[in-house]
């Protein structure tokens, strides 16, 4: 019988790609999402049966333990970028991590591997950080052969970066641009699965891996990056930091009366603070090189994405190439 591994938050950004690519490895793969009935589209990945979601709330011990029954790797995908209701930092990032990685050591799996965050830090100013860095220290507590991945921002068809400015670039001649100077070292999607690909298969090393792509570039070269590829001129408006707290405070707010009902997908407070540090991979720390990868660019994946963003969408390029023709003509 081939092997069998759960991944946890399988069926999100990054996950989804991590159970692809586990599918065309010949492995059985087991989705552990809280909705199984959003998550139906992970199984044509592989064959009939070969990929199923299940029901699993990473806050409850049998739950996690249900997933992860028979299992030789597990993969924690699961991450918040904002509290909502009992899905607290604390609760999600720091004892969720803590409880997948106890369970399966519990449960003698061969491997783990844990995506974590590039700003990981007991220190951080965020709670974001911090709750990150408490989930990789809970994890290598109860299972100290775990891989850890932590990525700089990723990019990728489904991701909420670039597609949520680009749709913000649509609404108007102004693009505000909030700690435009911070710096960024964004990774491809499929280039993080490889790496948790690796670590699920025991062909990389225990330990802490950051991964980024090859450039380094300014939240704000980011900014003009995607405008130059959405074939938009914005005027990108750097807004003042206590501007953005504002906006922050207002929709945090907002999200609070509401209870949830209203969830603040513009800036939070502590998104605010984690885009006043850099989120570029450490000097000397192992990488996607170690793990013999070669990352894509952001130049090479961006236009099969974001061209529906474009004025004329798919057929931008033609009506390039009719006014370039009138103009010979």
């Amino acid at each position: 019988m081939s092997k069998l591994v759960t991944i946890y938050g399988g069926s999100g950004f990054v996950g989804r790609y991590v159970a692809r690519r586990m599918a065309k490895e010949g492995w059985r793969v087991r989705v552990a999402v809280r909705r199984p009935n959003e998550a139906i589209f992970v199984r044509p990945y592989g064959v009939v049966g070969q990929v199923e979601p299940v029901f699993c709330n990473i806050r409850d011990d049998a739950s996690v333990a249900a997933a992860m029954a028979g299992a030789d790797a597990v993969v924690n995908c699961v991450g918040i970028l904002n509290e909502s209701g009992a899905n607290t930092f604390e609760a999600v990032q720091h004892e969720g991590a803590g409880r997948i990685a106890r369970i399966a050591a519990a449960q003698s799996v061969a491997q783990m591997v844990h995506l974590s965050a590039i700003g990981a830090d007991p220190e951080a100013a965020s709670e974001y950080g911090r709750t990150k860095a408490a989930g990789e220290a809970a994890v290598l507590e109860h299972f100290p052969s775990a891989v850890i991945l932590r990525p700089s921002i990723i990019f990728g068809p489904e991701d909420g970066f670039f597609n949520r400015f680009a749709g913000m670039a649509r609404l108007g001649p102004i693009l505000p641009v909030v700690s435009g100077g911070t710096l960024f070292q964004p990774v491809y999607v499929d280039d993080v699965a490889q790496a948790a690909v690796k670590g699920i298969k025991g062909e990389a090393a225990p330990g802490v891996y950051e991964l980024g792509g090859p450039e380094v570039l300014s939240f704000h070269k980011l900014m003009e990056q995607m405008l130059q590829v959405i074939h938009r001129r914005r005027v990108l408006l750097p807004l003042p930091h206590f501007v953005a707290a504002i906006i922050a405070f207002a929709f945090d707010c907002l999200q609070g009366v509401t209870m949830g009902l209203v969830s603040n997908g513009v800036l939070t407070r502590d998104q605010l603070k984690s885009l006043g540090r850099d989120n570029v991979v450490a000097p000397g720390a192992r990488g996607l090189s170690e793990l013999g990868i070669l990352p894509a660019a952001l130049e090479s994946v961006l236009p099969d994405y974001l061209w529906r963003f474009r004025p004329s969408g798919q057929y931008d390029a033609i009506k390039d190439s009719a006014r370039n023709l009138r103009k010979i003509g």
